[in-house]
């Protein structure tokens, strides 16, 4: 097993970033998400490479987002919920079309032994938050909500009223 002195400068950029994100997640299980700046600093903090790598923070901001287009990173690990805030991706996120196929979590075998746990952690976090969100998204809510606006009785009497007036 391997320590983390010869892990230092092998784990991949994204799969640093993925890692910040879910640390932060699991310590703050009812944050929402995170600010760019968090994420960043929570992997410095962990210090998985010799050097805090510029590459973190062009992760955070495009590389790893899911919703943004590929340029070119095209990782799905994280999900922009808002200007400047961040979260892990969630299975049926929606993601930019030139990510399809594209990886969302670390391979176990490309990070430290001791951040293994997180991928199991992260399996069941994602189970219960894609159920939580898509329970609370206000536009799924929605759905089906006007069906009894467009029946032909209430066409009618929205056209008859939009008429009403006419010569």
């Amino acid at each position: 097993m391997p320590t983390n002195t010869e892990t230092k400068g092998k784990v991949k950029v994204a799969d640093e970033v993925w890692i910040a994100a879910a640390l932060l997640h699991r310590e703050q299980p009812s944050a929402a998400d995170f600010s760019i700046e968090q994420i960043v600093a929570r992997a410095a903090k962990e210090s998985l490479t010799s050097t805090n790598r510029p590459g973190v923070y062009v992760h955070v901001v495009q590389h790893s987002v899911a919703n943004r287009p590929a340029n070119p990173g095209r990782y799905r690990m994280l999900f922009e919920t808002a200007s400047g805030r961040r979260r892990l991706y969630l299975k049926g996120d929606p993601y930019h079309p030139s990510r399809e196929g594209a990886k969302t979590t670390p391979k176990p075998e490309d990070i430290p032994p001791r951040y293994r746990d997180l991928l199991d952690w992260y399996r069941r976090w994602s189970e219960r938050e894609s159920e939580r969100v898509s329970d609370k998204d206000p536009l799924l809510l929605l759905a089906g909500s006007g069906a009894r606006l467009w029946s032909s009785e209430h066409a009618d009497e929205y056209v008859r009223r939009l008429r009403e007036g006419w010569e």
